[in-house]
């Protein structure tokens, strides 16, 4: 079992940054795929970013791209995401999420395939 601490979350301007954390407690974190996803009111939860166990390989949903950077820390088990030039419609509940990988290094875009899910931070842009 791996459980979560998530912060970082809150209300901003357009334009603005927020840096996301996600701790992560249990299991061995350097085996698992971390990534970020999102979900705005009425909407289906959606990919945001995602990085592999050894941090060096990351992909981003085309909508964040060049905006967002994934990055995580094994020694402190924390998965973060920094998000630069906010828009109004970056507004959602964001989840990170640990998929366990086998046989290499790689990122895991897909939720159905990650194991673990934090409990959701709030963030909300203001145009």
């Amino acid at each position: 079992q791996v459980q979560f601490v998530a912060s970082g979350g809150g209300s901003v301007q357009a334009g603005g940054s927020l840096r996301l954390s996600c701790a992560a407690s249990g299991r061995t974190f350097s085996l698992y795929a971390m990534g970020w996803f999102r979900q705005a009111p009425g909407k289906e939860r959606e990919f945001v970013a995602a990085v592999s166990w050894s941090g060096g390989i990351t992909n981003y949903a085309d909508s964040v791209k060049g905006r967002f950077a994934i990055s995580r820390d094994n020694a402190k088990s924390t998965v973060y995401l920094q998000m630069n030039s906010l828009k109004p419609e970056d507004t959602a509940v964001y989840y990170c999420a640990a998929g366990r990988t086998y046989y290499g290094d790689y990122y895991i875009t897909q939720a159905r395939r990650y194991d673990y899910w934090g409990q959701g931070t709030q963030v909300t842009v203001s145009s």
